[in-house]
């Protein structure tokens, strides 16, 4: 095969895949785009054996190998991060700043939601310039006494979960296993995009080890890959690395394009959780797995001093099992953000170079203040509830979002990318995806994330 093109793009999962939703519009009728893809275009045999684990002694790190990547396991938790998240070492005096802010972000996740179909509701805890695509999930009861007593704070969930059916997707069944939708009801690649990669210009070589980026004279020439055991080098104009936080950096250590700052501050949200034993009120009438987030511990002034939170109200039904009382009782995930920390990081494995190597040395001081203050705060935060007794929990292992390893800045000393993701040093290489946050939010990441790749590919 004749192995030129004009792009070649590493990865298949949200970041991939939404670059060529950005970019397919724009290009040219004979166009030729390489779309390199480690794993394979399998059925449900992926669940058991593509999804890989990278751990270290500290810490798992969860994620998926396959055409469509992590769009095949992720919950579909679709809310934006917050204005005051762009801004943090402006607004609260910790961590540091991205180079872009939310209003410049928000027309992205606009049209990320679009593509998505994602549920939500008419107010939201941001600003918004257009409503959802769709209306919101049902609430359960104890969400309407929160949402009572936090009319602006405690919300229906922003959630790629369908609440109306689509022309690709039925409406969700709430059965609670969304990380393998048994309808496909969540939006995945496979059920909303798969069109891109039947567009002529787009090749997918699935089975492709991408292995490095190829370098001359300060310009990206391609990518060196392996396939069926052979390494091959496929040219092209413009290379996208589109792979997650421990790929994308370790691609580009075995490219040889060195940075005090690549591979480094690996790291993603901390949660904690909370059994709540109600009292007469009964639970799980919800529509979907995760009805609601909250916001009361979330932004202000309180992340001067210890990080911010966003809960997670969750509708999976587990029961209590007391007679009459099967339904009183619900559970809450507490998500919170962390920061920069350049003791955790990627490398390339010492042992096996085709294989990346993590080390990590645990969240920050910041982040455990702030799960210190749970056991203090939440039993007024939960004062609307009938409470019989609370548990809490954690932290928990993984949160399977994987950040901050590449970086985006607008300074080439601490930044590897632009703040249109283009790679400081390689000016027709980019990176995409979660490695390139500078901070992890409370708010999962993958909506941000396929926002920030329309975002690079309209500004290319």
């Amino acid at each position: 095969m004749d192995n030129t093109f004009d792009i070649i793009v590493v990865g298949s999962s949200f970041s991939g895949s939404f670059f060529l939703h950005g970019y397919l519009p724009k290009a040219r009728k004979n166009a030729r785009i390489l779309v390199l893809e480690r794993g394979t275009k399998d059925s449900r045999q992926w669940a058991s054996e593509k999804n890989f684990i990278n751990r270290t002694p500290e810490k798992p790190w969860a994620y998926v190998i396959g055409f469509g990547g992590g769009s095949k396991a992720w919950w579909a938790c679709t809310p934006r991060m917050m204005p005051n998240d762009f801004k943090l070492k402006k607004t609260y005096g910790v961590g540091v700043d991205w180079p872009l802010n939310y209003e410049e972000l928000e027309p992205y996740y606009t049209e990320a939601e679009k593509v998505m179909t994602v549920s939500g509701p008419d107010n939201s805890p941001y600003p918004r310039s257009q409503p959802y695509p769709q209306p919101p999930h049902r609430f359960s009861d104890p969400d309407r006494l929160l949402n009572a007593a936090y009319p602006n704070q405690h919300f229906p969930q922003a959630t790629a979960r369908t609440r109306v059916a689509t022309a690709n997707r039925p409406p969700c069944c709430g059965s609670g296993v969304c990380s393998a939708c048994p309808i496909g009801a969540k939006f995945t690649i496979m059920n909303e995009m798969a069109h891109l990669y039947k567009d002529p210009r787009v090749t997918l070589l699935l089975d492709a080890q991408a292995l490095a980026v190829e370098t001359a004279a300060g310009q990206a020439k391609g990518v060196r890959y392996l396939k069926d055991g052979v390494e091959q080098i496929a040219k092209a104009d413009l290379v996208v690395l589109g792979a997650n936080a421990i790929f994308n950096p370790y691609l580009l250590q075995r490219s040889d394009l060195a940075h005090p700052l690549l591979g480094k501050r690996l790291s993603e949200q901390v949660s904690m959780g909370a059994k709540i034993y109600l009292d007469g009120v009964d639970n799980f009438q919800g529509s979907t797995s995760i009805n609601a987030n909250g916001y009361m511990l979330y932004d202000g002034p309180h992340r001067s001093q210890y990080a911010a939170c966003m809960i997670e109200v969750q509708n999976v039904p587990f029961l209590r099992v007391e007679k009459g009382r099967w339904r009183q009782v619900s559970y809450m995930k507490f998500i919170f953000e962390d920061l920069p920390n350049e003791k955790n990081y990627v490398t390339v494995s010492a042992t096996n170079p085709h294989l990346p190597e993590t080390v990590y040395k645990g969240y920050s001081a910041y982040t455990q203040r702030g799960m210190d203050t749970l056991p203090d705060v939440l039993p007024k935060i939960l004062a609307p509830l009938p409470i019989e007794r609370l548990d809490i929990s954690g932290p928990g292992h993984s949160e399977a979002h994987i950040l901050g390893t590449t970086v985006m800045g607008n300074d080439p000393a601490t930044a590897i990318v632009d703040k249109h993701l283009i790679h400081h040093q390689v000016r027709n290489l980019m990176v995409l995806g979660g490695s390139v946050f500078p901070t992890s939010a409370p708010a999962n990441p993958t909506l941000t994330l396929s926002a920030l790749t329309l975002w690079a590919v309209d500004h290319l």
